[in-house]
């Protein structure tokens, strides 16, 4: 606002004509209000209303203050006339201009008598250390300065008025529009509201009452009479002790529309606004506390459930993932026998193929491999089981550990020695009785002398076997010389499909035809993770389930908000506050709960993980998951957020100050 006046003899509020019918759509009759009101007011003058119930005063009131417009006829303001301008610019004529003190008092419930002065300020951008200061001025010159802190519910009806004319003056209050100010008082607390509007009119403030009540009316210096939406009786302008030149700042008509303008589009700046905003936020969400817990329920649900799910899927792969690797199952393959499409006749390996095999780019060790049921006997303990037949590296390309003793070798190969190596279930269930090294077993009654045990790989077929070289079982065990199948390992696994291609061409070209079938460990591994990772991600859609069931909840509780809240919105938007004000206010209410939500959701899924690992459960937390479930819980509060927000902007101010 511009610290200048009005051009000498201009009246402040000019009125020509002005109209007003509601009514009119829907197949409902229009009833004109007002019809052809002419009023002059001047700055510093001390006007009263008057006027039966049902007469328009109201009505008039609202056209004044800038609430609701006129159906036709001319509204000027410091010489503009204001009746084309937008909603943002009303909203800063409101908060710059106008102070209004209404007859329900209409506070906001959810904050204290401080911060209830402060809103004005608040959408004017007034910094927050000065508005607190100058709020608490004005509390205490109007006897409040022990009730900062109370709310509305805990002050008394003139107490509660008092507030209401501190908040009339934050911003200034040049112009009090004040509807029945007295009405809801006892006589007590109405001739103490009516001194303090005869102060602020002795003050330079242009003081308007609005009342029924003659005996009101007649308190101030100037009476207009209206009678059925026409002015019947006008006293005249008010010259009773009043300056011609009042004290307080007024618009100057030349800069006037430049400061609207100005003012219309900047309010605080950005931090301030948001802190402002989150602030406002907060206590409005503490105050209905239980509503927002309920709320924050189905959030807080699908952020833990994600968390938690993703976590213990993601353990899950990395555990078969790991137990895959124990075996060498992540790099290695099997080359198989087959049969030949064409001719039906079923291929053979031999160990010139595993020659072939080896030479080809990327194999690290290719080996025969036969393995068959036996019968091994020590002492007089018989144990039926499963013979493995290998190259003397099988140790490596199996991923095995000794517990005991040695792995037979090369030399043991070529030279067929009976030595065997046992696993961890078969030596206890042989040997019962301690180390089984350099003692024999009859397997399939040719003496095996035993020269190691291996360390326990937590799988039945890899703890109850008889290892033995291949060459030993080929000719002395299981009397055939053509490998089963052969088993490869690679040095690299990315790179298993070009050498399936390689040793499938090897292949075909010795044998002429494709009598054999490859088996793709590492592909399958990836397989079989990939499909780990689409369950948890399944799992983790499902779990998101519930954020969207929050953030309908939001949406619906905020739709209530909106409803419930109506009065509140309408109280905003008397005191200035623009439709993005209002819009921002319940858009970051919704936000705020999302995000609490989120907090206490990633909290609780921690905790439940770790209740899970200590239960042996696997788990493996993701931070992208938790960023991931808690952005979208920030994002679900946004969307479902933004229309109750919308609905509270699209409010009209006096619709909403008649809401309950």
């Amino acid at each position: 606002m511009v610290a200048a006046r009005p051009a000498a003899g201009q009246p402040l509020i000019e009125l020509r004509n002005i109209r007003k019918s509601y009514g009119g759509t829907g197949g409902e009759p229009s009833v004109e209000i007002l019809h052809g009101i002419d009023l002059d007011i001047r700055a510093g003058e001390f006007v009263a209303i008057v006027g039966a119930s049902g007469s328009g005063k109201s009505t008039l009131m609202h056209i004044l203050g800038c609430l609701d417009r006129p159906g036709s006829g001319s509204y000027r303001f410091a010489g503009q006339d204001i009746s084309s301008l937008g909603a943002d610019e009303l909203a800063w004529l409101r908060r710059e201009a106008f102070g209004f003190v209404f007859q329900g008092y209409h506070l906001i419930r959810t904050l204290d008598a401080c911060h209830n002065v402060q809103v004005p300020a608040v959408y004017a951008g007034m910094p927050a250390p000065e508005r607190q200061g100058r709020a608490q001025a004005l509390l205490a010159r109007l006897g409040l300065g022990e009730r900062t802190g109370h709310r509305p519910g805990q002050l008394s009806g003139g107490q509660q008025q008092r507030v209401s004319i501190a908040r009339a003056l934050m911003n200034g209050g040049h112009v009090i529009l004040a509807d029945e100010p007295t009405g809801a008082l006892d006589s007590h607390s109405g001739a103490e509201v009516m001194a303090l509007l005869r102060e602020l009119a002795d003050a330079g403030h242009t003081v308007i009452l609005i009342t029924h009540d003659p005996q009101v009316a007649a308190q101030a210096r100037r009476v207009v009479r209206i009678s059925d939406g026409d002015i019947v009786g006008d006293g005249g302008q008010d010259r009773s002790g009043v300056s011609p030149e009042p004290a307080a700042p007024e618009c100057d008509a030349r800069h006037f529309m430049a400061g609207m303008a100005r003012g219309a589009a900047h309010g605080a700046s950005w931090f301030a606004d948001v802190k402002e905003t989150l602030g406002s936020a907060w206590r409005t969400l503490w105050v209905s506390r239980f509503r927002t817990l309920l709320t924050l329920l189905g959030i807080v649900i699908g952020v833990a459930s994600v968390i938690v799910l993703m976590a213990v899927g993601q353990g899950a792969s990395e555990q078969t993932l790991a137990q895959m690797a124990a075996f060498g199952n992540t790099h290695r393959m099997s080359i198989r026998p087959g049969t030949d499409n064409a001719r039906g006749l079923r291929g053979l390996l031999t160990e010139a193929d595993v020659r072939l095999v080896s030479e080809v780019p990327n194999v690290d060790i290719a080996m025969p491999f036969l393995t068959g049921s036996v019968m091994l006997r020590a002492g007089g303990t018989d144990l039926y089981t499963l013979v493995w037949s290998m190259g003397h590296e099988g140790l490596r390309l199996f991923n095995w550990q000794l517990a005991r003793g040695v792995f037979f070798s090369e030399e043991d190969e070529r030279q067929l020695a009976t030595v065997v190596v046992l696993g961890k279930l078969a030596r206890e269930r042989l040997f019962p009785d301690g180390d089984a090294i350099g003692r024999y077993v009859l397997l399939d009654n040719v003496p095996f002398r035993v020269i190691g045990e291996l360390a326990e790989t937590g799988e039945d077929d890899g703890d109850n076997i008889a290892a033995i070289p291949f060459a030993t079982a080929s000719r002395r065990v299981l009397g055939t010389p053509y490998p089963g199948l052969i088993q490869v390992k690679v040095v690299d696994p990315a790179r298993i499909d070009r050498t399936v291609a390689d040793v499938t061409a090897v292949l075909e070209e010795a044998h002429r035809v494709r009598d054999f079938n490859i088996a793709n460990n590492p592909a399958h591994a990836r397989a079989q993770n990939e499909a780990a990772r689409q369950q948890s991600l399944l799992l983790a859609l499902i779990a998101g389930i519930s954020l969207v069931v929050g953030g309908i909840g939001i949406m619906n509780i905020m739709l209530m908000a909106v409803k419930e809240r109506t009065r509140e919105i309408g109280i905003r938007m008397a005191t200035g506050a623009r439709q993005r004000d209002i819009r921002r206010q319940f858009l970051t209410e919704a936000v705020m709960v999302s995000l609490v939500g989120g907090v206490a959701g990633m909290a609780i899924g921690l905790v439940i993980g770790v209740g899970l690992i200590y239960w042996a459960v696997p788990v493996v937390f993701s931070i992208r998951a938790m960023l991931l479930a808690f952005g979208c819980a920030v994002a679900t509060g946004l969307v479902f957020g933004f229309m109750p927000a919308r609905q509270a902007a699209r409010l009209d101010p006096v619709v909403a100050l008649a809401g309950e």
